[in-house]
């Protein structure tokens, strides 16, 4: 395993992904380092008890855990999550976490790459604007549309983008006819309401199925290969080229540097708890953000006594999460036609609909401050997760018998639920970062990234207003025990930030081609690099400048 590449990727989501691919489809060598399995399409099943109450795809938190660290009653508080339960791991596997998506897909608007010029500070933020453009980044953004493959349709509302295309490359998805129930109910509202674009294929493509609308899609492996995945879309294609490596099973632990700074190596347990090493001219870290951040802090060397790319204290700093919550109302069918009650029975189809009217909110309340996006779907289809929730009744006591039958026998077949989840701005604090614990190892005797995951009160402001928005809507539409969540919880799957791109090393880790200040043979791309968020899911984003970062790394080779 001496052999030397030209690349090596430690990690195989949406920021190693396109590395990968770019590099074999130009007869460069490259090599994917991987902590997980290596599964295809035969290998996922739609059992909920099989993978989704299993710990199938991640790690047992007793092997390997994070130390999450939390403001509770007034003090911070650290606590293995071993004991405390909840989880960021999200995807140890090949394709990461991107096999596990829904395959929502917005890009960023040209506001949120100027947070900081188009709003001014915020107090307790560290916003900056991006040291890269909308219009930068923008052929890569229709780059990742036409290879992962993006269905969808294209519609004018207040918050479009500008595009370089006309349309997406493949047909959009078959809608619910809940999807004509917003359009309608929001038309009376005065919202604009749009088709969401998805990384799931409409069309069979590249050795890919199309979507067979099997309605487990998020959380799941998708056993079609219409999911645009890392794995489906990408590193299946490198791999096949002959030019492409791909190690799972390996835990990537050390970039080794010389006595210039360079980094020569790369150091890992391969399955059998055994080190290896990988020799490359260049060396990619796309671990996602907190084990990210955590192989750079753990790769000290001569001229990086605090860590890898770490001269300025700034790895680990100004992890982000998407803010926002989620919310849902019920449709009971005797409050509707028959002609309705079929159409709220259908299954398969997603809802596939989405609100940016309040990308930029401009409230006499409020001012003008940056909001976000509002998308529609289906309530979870885990039948064991949705029936488990019936088993308490008033003050949380337990029901059985022909009570729960009777909860049970509506919940399942008189009723229908609507769910909206809110994306808006995480802003980055000094209260939000990623370290290395000193105490608490993993089972390979690794220190464990320890989280601290505060947020700004700003965030919670929005998104209460947003999903005020769509409360509205849902209430409009006929839905009844309209309720939402907004709260300053991190989402476990939606994580960035921790090795922010810049101009200035002093407060950056990455200069804005992604590569360390401090090591120039050394690229971050995965979430860690933005400074912010936008208020959407990160992973278009994430591919879109991977394939950028691609372009840099080919021509310096």
């Amino acid at each position: 395993m001496s052999k030397y590449f030209d690349v090596c990727i430690i990690g195989s989501g949406a920021g190693a992904g396109p590395i990968a691919y770019e590099m074999a489809m130009t007869g460069k060598s490259v090599v994917v380092i991987e902590k997980g399995g290596w599964y295809n399409e035969q290998d996922f099943s739609k059992d909920e008890i099989g993978t989704c109450r299993r710990d199938h795809y991640v790690p047992k938190l007793e092997d390997e855990p994070h130390v999450i660290e939390d403001f509770i009653k007034g003090k911070w508080k650290a606590e293995s999550n071993a004991i405390s339960g909840g989880s960021f791991w999200n995807g140890n596997i090949v394709g990461g976490s991107s096999n596990f998506m829904s395959g929502y897909f917005h890009r960023m608007k040209p506001v949120d790459f100027k947070l900081l010029s188009e709003f001014g500070a915020i107090e307790g933020a560290n916003v900056v604007d991006w040291p890269v453009s909308y219009e930068e980044m923008e052929p890569y953004f229709a780059k990742v549309e036409e290879i992962v493959g993006i269905s969808g349709k294209v519609v004018n509302h207040p918050s479009q983008e500008p595009r370089s295309t006309k349309g997406f490359p493949f047909p959009p998805m078959i809608d619910h006819p809940f999807a004509n129930w917003i359009d309608e109910s929001s038309k009376r509202l005065g919202y604009h309401p749009f088709p969401m674009p998805r990384a799931i294929l409409t069309k069979a493509h590249n050795q890919r199925n199309a979507c067979y609308y099997s309605v487990f899609c998020g959380s799941y492996g998708c056993n079609s290969g219409a999911k645009g995945s890392s794995r489906a879309a990408l590193l299946d294609v490198a791999f096949r080229t002959g030019n492409c490596e791909i190690r799972p099973h390996s835990m990537a632990y050390k970039l080794v540097s010389d006595s210039s700074g360079k980094v020569t190596e790369l150091e890992y347990f391969d399955k059998e708890g055994i080190v290896q090493k990988v020799h490359a001219k260049a060396f990619v870290v796309a671990c996602q953000a907190i084990e990210s951040s955590r192989l750079l802090l753990m790769s000290v060397g001569p001229k990086h006594k605090n860590g890898l790319g770490n001269n300025s204290g700034q790895v680990g700093k100004n992890l982000i999460f998407s803010a926002g919550g989620i919310g849902r109302g019920d449709f009971y069918f005797k409050d509707f036609t028959e002609s309705q009650v079929k159409e709220l029975q259908t299954r398969g189809p997603f809802v596939n609909r989405a609100l940016q009217d309040w990308y930029v909110i401009d409230d006499p309340k409020l001012g003008r401050i940056k909001g976000g996006t509002v998308d529609f779907l289906h309530e979870h289809p885990n039948p064991i997760r949705k029936a488990n929730k019936l088993k308490y009744g008033d003050q949380g006591k337990l029901v059985w018998g022909q009570e729960l039958k009777d909860k049970l026998e509506f919940r399942f077949n008189e009723m229908k639920q609507l769910q909206f989840e809110v994306f808006n701005d995480w802003l980055p604090t000094d209260d939000c970062f990623v370290s290395l614990d000193p105490k608490v190892k993993d089972k390979w005797g690794l220190p464990v990234a320890k989280v601290r995951i505060g947020n700004h009160e700003h965030d919670i402001k929005v998104g209460k207003y947003l999903a005020e928005k769509s409360e509205l809507l849902l209430k409009e539409m006929g839905a009844r025990n309209i309720t939402s969540s907004i709260s300053g919880s991190p989402p476990p799957n939606l994580m960035a930030g921790g090795c922010r791109f810049g101009d200035n090393p002093k407060f950056s880790v990455l200069n804005k081609n992604c590569q360390l200040h401090d090591a120039e043979n050394v690229f971050v791309t995965d979430g860690s690099f933005m400074p912010t968020g936008g208020s959407v899911t990160y992973t278009w984003t994430i591919y879109a400048n991977s394939f950028r970062v691609a372009d840099i790394i080919k021509s310096s080779l």
